[in-house]
């Protein structure tokens, strides 16, 4: 126990969430803190008078009350040259003096007033509080200064005022203090035996335990070990391995396959039959499509769908009836055609374990799972396996022998098949196990293990009512692919109405050729634009950002052709053969994986 005054609160500040304009959006933020006179009452979830706009993000039981102190406000005051700032100006809940961030440890606590109080975990800096202060780079200064602040937890609630001494009551354990903890996460390195350390504080949040567990999970890279650089951060975005090849090479179709009605697998191979480096399974393959007719090529991904180790590629694709690429592999490509091949990427992929596995899938959704089917079985898995996938009807199941045949060869394998429409020869209890969709209730039913991963493939509404209905019987590792373009995200952004993804408005820019390769666009770089960010936003390309400055990894995105420059410099590179598109330029022709 450690007991003695360690600061003073000398503002107490809260603000409600309100809307604000900003380069042309409405932005709902509650990063506008005004300071509060007399005793103010801190709750459980924040203080009385304060709110969140983006629960996401900010709030909850872990993060009721954000700090700072007036070291930082005399830091930036001289580090930008501006005298202007009032209290709250950061965003603060609690304005104080002293309890630095390269001081104060994560886990220690604080008696203030009546309450008492826990550190929790650094701020995660967004792009708010460059509007709050006017400067856009302030999310990744503040991490790269040392100087992002901390939140409480609220242990006991109780009224505290501006005035009251802050007094030191208890030791964190392993004593790394909130500069450090920040650094381990954002800033290059990442050494292991720090992360190991930062997981064993118990009042560290849950979701940076979870940023730091991704990190201490993760393949080494082959360089030195703690290296960060081109392996990228495992800790704040999915990372893949460095593509096999850069850009685009060519492949040649050594064989069509017809899996069911209305899919067909091409076998890509080398040209000159040499081997092909090794896919992980669940990855996939985006090919360059000559059209003809003087029209753009076609950029187009499809999962690899055949066993990882093979000496050729599997993709498997279905006809789709308004599909321009599906229908040109269907009607158009033959054995002996040669396509262009970006590397395998993606993911989504199967995670080492000795725990069950649910292949969750429906139509053309089995292609990456069935490549994760192949290596289970490859390696002779003793896993629990469950093969679960909806179809219309056996002749509309793909890889239906295949897969019957993989699971044979399983110790403990397990298959349920739903059809929506059999078919009159289509026989209950052999070809499927129930009539109608794979559904919620379904599940429900089947007593799945809840320590499984699982792995969900398929139409969106299908993976969103699958993923709750697993969250609903308690299986918490639920990972999901989508085909086409992900979905935004843009924390606090004023919801619009969608619309599909186009030229952008004004006179064409005459730079490079950027192609968005998920949302079928090529457009071309202009001046006007600050980032590849800002270019995808004109052309209501669907991204996903939150610091928009270099820092928190949210935007990063695979480049499958081309180079990029930076300006700002992100503060940790990502992953070799990705781009952080919020503070990125080309420098030359771009593919990216929007």
């Amino acid at each position: 126990m450690v007991a003695g005054a360690s600061g003073r609160l000398v503002s107490v500040n809260v603000g409600l969430p309100q809307d604000v304009s900003w380069h042309g959006r409405t932005v709902r933020t509650a990063v506008w803190k005004r300071p509060v006179g007399g005793p103010c009452l801190a709750r459980r979830l924040n203080l009385d008078g304060d709110g969140q706009g983006d629960l996401a993000g900010h709030g909850g039981v872990y993060r009721a009350v954000f700090v700072y102190q007036l070291g930082s406000y005399d830091h930036w005051r001289r580090e930008l040259g501006r005298d202007d700032f009032e209290f709250g100006q950061f965003g603060e809940n609690f304005t104080v003096e002293g309890l630095a961030d390269d001081q104060v440890c994560v886990g220690d606590r604080y008696q203030i007033g009546e309450a008492l109080f826990e550190v929790t975990q650094p701020r995660v800096t967004c792009y708010r509080v460059g509007i709050r202060m006017n400067d856009a780079r302030m999310p990744a200064l503040l991490v790269s200064h040392h100087r992002p602040g901390f939140y409480f937890r609220v242990l006991r609630e109780g009224a505290v005022q501006a005035g009251d001494e802050v007094v030191k009551v208890a030791a964190g354990e392993q004593a790394m203090t909130v500069a450090e903890i920040d650094a381990l996460l954002y800033l290059p390195g990442h050494p292991r035996e720090q992360v190991e350390r930062a997981l064993r504080i118990p009042a560290l949040s849950p979701g940076w335990q979870a940023s730091f567990r991704a990190i201490d999970e993760a393949p080494s890279s082959g360089g030195p070990e703690g290296s960060g650089g081109a392996a990228g951060n495992a800790g704040l975005t999915a990372v893949s391995p460095p593509p096999a090849w850069p850009g685009f090479r060519p492949l040649v179709v050594a064989a069509v396959d017809r899996e069911s009605s209305s899919v067909i697998s091409l076998h890509l191979a080398d040209p000159h039959g040499a081997a092909l480096p090794a896919a992980l399974p669940g990855q996939f393959l985006t090919l360059r499509l000559d059209v003809g007719d003087g029209a753009k090529r076609l950029l187009r991904s499809y999962s690899l769908s055949g066993p990882p180790g093979a000496a050729s590629y599997r993709i498997s694709v279905k006809r789709e009836p308004h599909g321009a690429g599906s229908q040109y592999v269907h009607s158009r490509v033959r054995a002996g055609d040669v396509l262009d091949a970006a590397a395998p990427r993606g993911t989504f992929v199967l995670q080492p374990g000795e725990g069950p596995v649910l292949l969750i899938s429906a139509g053309v959704g089995a292609t990456p799972v069935l490549a994760m089917l192949h290596a289970l079985a490859a390696s002779g898995s003793g896993r629990d396996v469950w093969w679960l996938h909806g179809a219309r009807s056996r002749a509309e199941e793909p890889f239906a022998a295949e897969s019957r045949s993989l699971l044979a060869g399983l110790a403990r394998g397990h298959r349920y098949i739903c059809y929506s429409r059999p078919g009159p020869a289509d026989v209950l209890g052999r070809d499927y196990q129930a009539p109608g969709r794979l559904s919620a209730s379904m599940l429900t039913a089947l007593g799945l293990p809840r320590d499984a991963d699982a792995y969900v493939c398929g139409p969106a509404a299908f993976m969103a009512e699958v993923s709750a209905a697993l969250a609903d019987l308690g299986v918490e590792r639920v990972r999901t692919e989508i085909f086409g373009a992900a979905p935004a995200q843009t924390p606090g952004i004023a919801a619009t109405a969608a619309r599909p993804p186009h030229q952008p408005a004004g006179e064409a820019g005459d730079g490079p050729e950027i192609a968005f390769a998920r949302s079928g666009l090529t457009v071309r770089w202009g001046a006007g634009y600050a980032s590849l960010l800002e270019l995808a936003e004109a052309c209501d390309v669907p991204v996903r950002w939150s610091c928009r400055t270099g820092v928190c990894h949210t935007c990063e995105t695979d480049v499958m052709s081309g180079t990029v420059g930076y300006d700002p410099d992100p503060v940790d590179e990502p992953a070799e053969g990705s781009a952080l598109i919020c503070c990125s330029q080309p420098r030359g022709d771009l593919v990216l994986d929007l």
